[in-house]
């Protein structure tokens, strides 16, 4: 399996982030976010990266759990979380390499890139957000203003925006 044809077949579109997207999942349940707001309980997503794309920095106002589902490149979730403290989160299909699951939490910035950035590789990836993903609570990082907050992650920032 390759990253177009897993493109074609999942019926993925370009994610505004970066990478390609099919939202697969939207929970009928509504709950409350806790600030007034009413949500869904979850959503769930297909997301796929191919070689040297990434996901650009950002942050969303829920937590989101990170599957991974196939690939032949280990995927990196950089997260930075509000006091600074920096987690590479290694997603592979070899435990010996990375996990099959991580969570990056609400409020996190974060970003994602392929281990090995060579022609042809991939990841495919599913993301379940909790509560449900809006777009209104997507936020995609200034690098600038991001790389003063975290001034010892600016290498990272800037090679990881838009």
């Amino acid at each position: 399996m390759n990253s177009k044809t897993l493109i074609e077949q999942l019926e993925l579109a370009p994610h505004p982030e970066g990478g390609y997207y099919k939202e697969i999942f939207r929970s009928d349940i509504p709950i409350s976010n806790g600030l007034g707001q009413k949500k869904v309980a979850s959503t769930a997503i297909y997301y796929l990266l191919e070689s040297t794309d990434f996901s650009t920095f950002h942050r969303i106002t829920s937590d989101e759990g990170w599957h991974f589902y196939q690939g032949n490149s280990c995927l990196i979730v950089h997260e930075i979380q509000e006091d600074g403290t920096y987690i590479a989160h290694r997603l592979s299909n070899d435990l010996e390499r990375g996990q099959f699951f991580s969570m990056i939490n609400a409020g996190s910035w974060f970003a994602a890139n392929l281990e090995e950035q060579e022609s042809g590789n991939f990841a495919l990836v599913g993301c379940t957000v909790a509560p449900g993903f809006e777009f209104e609570d997507f936020e995609i990082a200034d690098a600038r203003t991001l790389s003063k907050k975290y001034p010892q992650h600016q290498a990272l920032i800037q090679q990881l925006s838009r």
